[in-house]
């Protein structure tokens, strides 16, 4: 891990860039590749949802899946070992063994090991073809990272409480989201981070592809505005809706006080205890 300025912080960029259709996979990695290495002394970056495949590319999902070994993830270990930071590197068409495919996120440390893979469980289905092409995911995982505890999720996840709500009782401190949300429903995104970050009182680092995607006749407009959230749903940076690097340094320790200061997390019931109460209306009986 890089030392920042600060020791007590962590320095996080937020890669916020488009997947135009006129450039080719190969040569939006190489750009990618040089772009990270313009930035020496980040502790973690973060890219959005299928950035390398391109999300609306859905007629193309097949040829352009890829393993665990593949060209996408094999740039972020090189580039993550050179640099000495942790990489999450958005999301990418993942061909499992079976032959499934899957959206899958990957954080990569700063070895260029890969220290965590999440593959979405909500996939989408309003609008898009991912809920037909791709197989949702069965697993939640929480790992050390820059930030402390840290944990995945996709896009679409961030409107579903009760995954939040399970990965902050298994530990996680920071939440990683690569997302393609698209700029007609941005209103959505920019309150589903925050309500999320004050819900459970963890860093939320949200980065949102921009430009536009998808057929010619029909394009969709990426939202951009990718954005950090502290742990008291303060928006501590954010970009405008054009490719953009977004840098800020951060302090780990947030999260602890904002918890000790207000504590929401130790006053929360488990899922089962809120299943288990009575159904009692408690209303008058004539």
């Amino acid at each position: 891990m890089n030392a920042s300025i600060d020791p007590t912080t962590r320095r996080v960029a937020l890669v916020q860039i488009a997947s135009p259709a006129d450039e080719s996979r190969e040569a939006r990695i190489e750009r990618v590749d040089q772009l990270l290495r313009r930035y020496p002394g980040v502790d973690l970056f973060v890219l959005p949802e299928l950035w390398s495949a391109g999300y609306f590319s859905f007629d193309h999902y097949d040829e352009l899946a890829e393993t665990l070994d593949g060209p996408t993830v094999a740039m972020g270990r090189r580039v993550a070992r050179d640099l000495g930071a942790s990489i999450h590197l958005g999301s990418i068409i993942e061909r499992g063994s079976d032959g499934a495919l899957h959206n899958t996120a990957v954080l990569i440390d700063e070895t260029g090991r890969i220290a965590q893979t999440y593959r979405k469980i909500h996939v989408f289905g309003y609008q898009s073809l991912e809920s037909e092409l791709l197989t949702p995911g069965s697993s939640l995982s929480v790992v050390p990272g820059p930030l402390g505890l840290t944990a995945g999720t996709t896009c679409y996840d961030l409107r579903f409480p009760g995954l939040w709500q399970e990965l902050s009782a298994r530990g996680a401190e920071a939440v990683i989201v690569p997302a393609a949300w698209p700029a007609a429903r941005r209103e959505h995104w920019c309150l589903l981070t925050q309500a999320r970050a004050v819900e459970h009182q963890l860093w939320v680092l949200a980065c949102n592809a921009c430009g536009s995607q998808g057929e010619a006749d029909a394009p969709v407009q990426l939202g951009g505005f990718s954005r950090v959230v502290d742990p008291s749903g303060r928006v501590v940076a954010e970009c405008g809706d054009g490719e953009e690097v977004l840098v800020v340094d951060l302090d780990p320790g947030r999260v602890a006080e904002v918890r000790t200061e207000f504590p929401v997390i130790a006053d929360r019931l488990s899922t089962g205890d809120y299943a288990a109460l009575s159904t009692d209306v408690g209303a008058e009986t004539d």
